[in-house]
């Protein structure tokens, strides 16, 4: 039987965040933009609400929610402020890889402090030569007594200015490419740790930049699971995040969609309303329906997750058509806003420069086809 409700639980869940992203992050959503501020007490307060922490279980303080759910405060923060959806997304994708590779103390450490919000944590895989062809990564790990030396670049990182601490991916047996990386929890604090944040389009409050590595001593507790796995770890993690990245980018395109529907409502040309032209509605007929499919091919993975099913290929067609499809809905209503949406007097402009930056964070549309064509035209086959 299919069933494409969400349980009254889950209702409830949305319309609470509908009310709370209209009403407190809507409003200074473009604020935390023009003053280049990364905005933690919303962090904080997304902690209270059991944001942070919806894939961390209730033992460490998170929510310990399912896929789906996740996917509505995607979609819903999404709404409101674009940018703490990386609250939803990131932390989604770093409390599933702590809670089932890292160690208990790990655990007792990190995961009640992401679920409040008290810290930001990233997640730092790319560098200068390593992006799609993540096992081609040249950070290097060496086990010395009881620590593990750390030495590279990592570059495109979210929160790299403000993050609290990173899971650094480096190899430590870089004769086995992928097969030799492993991951660490890297405070930022430590010795050797150098961050530096970018001068970006978009995803200003994101702090994006690189991260120096020097001679950075780190515990060997700080190990996540077995060493020289690390890049089967994360791997089925980004079918997750891919599939909140697309709810996130809808959430923003949606809205953007609604604003854009009042407008021509309003305003009149010709003594009619622009909603009665077709050069009007069906451009904004089209983005609504292949946002719709994008939504609910999210939501299909998601419930694939949850089941324990595999749904690496939804998720990789969500990651390259989401961000797609949003771009192209939000410059349409750009356009269809006027002159006044062109200035930062509107949030529209800002929602274009954010949207953007997820074509390529996460999988570039040519990384996800290639997961895709693996799938459905055989592994033998690939390019990689």
């Amino acid at each position: 039987m299919l069933n494409f409700s969400f349980t009254d639980e889950q209702e409830y869940f949305r319309n609470m965040l509908q009310d709370f992203a209209k009403k407190e992050l809507l409003p200074n959503y473009t604020k935390w933009d023009r003053e280049e501020i990364t905005p933690r007490h919303l962090w904080r307060k997304l902690g209270e609400l059991g944001i942070n922490g919806l894939r961390i279980p209730v033992e460490y303080g998170g929510s310990g929610a399912d896929c789906v759910t996740t996917g509505i405060a995607a979609e819903e923060i999404g709404r409101g402020d674009f940018n703490l959806t990386y609250a939803v997304m990131l932390n989604a994708l770093i409390g599933e890889i702590i809670t089932n590779h890292a160690n208990e103390e790990l655990k007792q450490e990190w995961l009640p402090k992401i679920s409040s919000g008290e810290k930001i944590v990233g997640i730092a895989i790319t560098e200068p030569s390593a992006g799609t062809d993540a096992g081609g990564i040249q950070t290097t790990a060496v086990h010395k007594g009881n620590e593990y030396i750390l030495n590279g670049e990592k570059s495109g990182i979210s929160v790299a200015t403000v993050g609290d601490a990173f899971i650094i991916f480096a190899k430590t047996n870089p004769e086995l490419g992928n097969r030799g990386i492993s991951a660490f929890i890297v405070p930022a604090d430590l010795s050797g740790v150098e961050c530096r944040g970018y001068e970006d389009m978009g995803n200003i409050p994101i702090g994006r930049g690189s991260i120096y590595l020097s001679d950075v001593a780190v515990p060997e507790e700080n190990l996540i699971g077995l060493e020289n796995k690390g890049f089967a770890q994360v791997m089925n993690g980004f079918d997750l995040s891919r599939l909140l990245i697309g709810l996130q980018c809808v959430g923003a395109a949606f809205q953007s969609l609604d604003e854009t529907i009042d407008h021509v409502k309003a305003r009149h040309s010709f003594g009619k309303p622009l909603a009665t032209y077709q050069g009007v509605s069906f451009p904004i007929v089209t983005h609504y329906t292949q946002l719709e499919l994008v939504k609910w091919q999210a939501y299909r993975g998601l419930w694939l997750r949850d089941q324990g099913l595999k749904h690496s290929k939804e998720s990789a067609s969500v990651k390259w058509l989401g961000p797609k499809y949003s771009v192209e809905a939000i410059h349409e209503c750009l356009l269809l806003n006027g002159h006044y949406a062109y200035t930062k007097e509107l949030p529209l402009e800002q929602r274009l420069r954010d949207v953007i930056g997820l074509e390529i964070g996460d999988g570039t549309a040519q990384a996800n086809q290639m997961v895709i064509a693996k799938d459905i035209i055989g592994k033998e086959y690939r390019s990689y």
